[in-house]
């Protein structure tokens, strides 16, 4: 198996999971246009924070917005500087695990692209943002006491 350690794109984000319990997992992430890291204590702000950067940044587009045609020095980005390079982002890790995400597209109302497990330097597909959040799941909580894993709730 090669190495699937790499950023490869202005959009990829190395995502660092700190601590994970019965009510979720915690983190930080980063990107190339902070120096700083973005932190998240939920799923939910960790896919806000990202969706930030993706609109932010203007890559990948959103599928279901209408498309403005304006001359190219009037659109914006939010993010121009770069602060980090491909070799810093990759050097940052969590303390139980580490993900790099490479979102190609965000069609359907939801996200497509790759996710790296790069303590496994395991590389897989996703086809939906929580396609990604369940991989993520199973990596986060592979080696965690099942009692202090999220239950789903059960039609019971």
């Amino acid at each position: 198996m090669g190495n699937n350690l790499y950023i490869g794109a202005v959009n990829g984000i190395v995502l660092c999971v700190d601590g994970a319990d019965k009510t979720g997992f915690s983190g930080r992430l980063y990107h190339r246009f902070s120096a700083e890291p973005l932190g998240f204590d939920s799923m939910t702000g960790m896919l806000l924070e990202m969706e930030k950067l993706f609109d932010g940044i203007q890559f990948p587009r959103r599928g279901d917005r209408p498309r403005v045609f304006v001359k190219r020095e009037e659109a914006q980005t939010e993010y121009k500087e770069k602060y980090m390079t491909d070799e810093e982002l990759l050097e940052k890790h969590g303390q139980q695990q580490t993900f790099i995400v490479r979102v190609q597209h965000r069609q359907n109302s939801t996200w497509q692209g790759q996710i790296t497990w790069a303590e496994k330097n395991i590389k897989l597909n996703f086809r939906s943002v929580w396609e990604m959040v369940h991989m993520m799941e199973n990596a986060i909580y592979e080696d965690i006491p099942e009692e202090e894993v999220p239950k789903v709730p059960e039609w019971e």
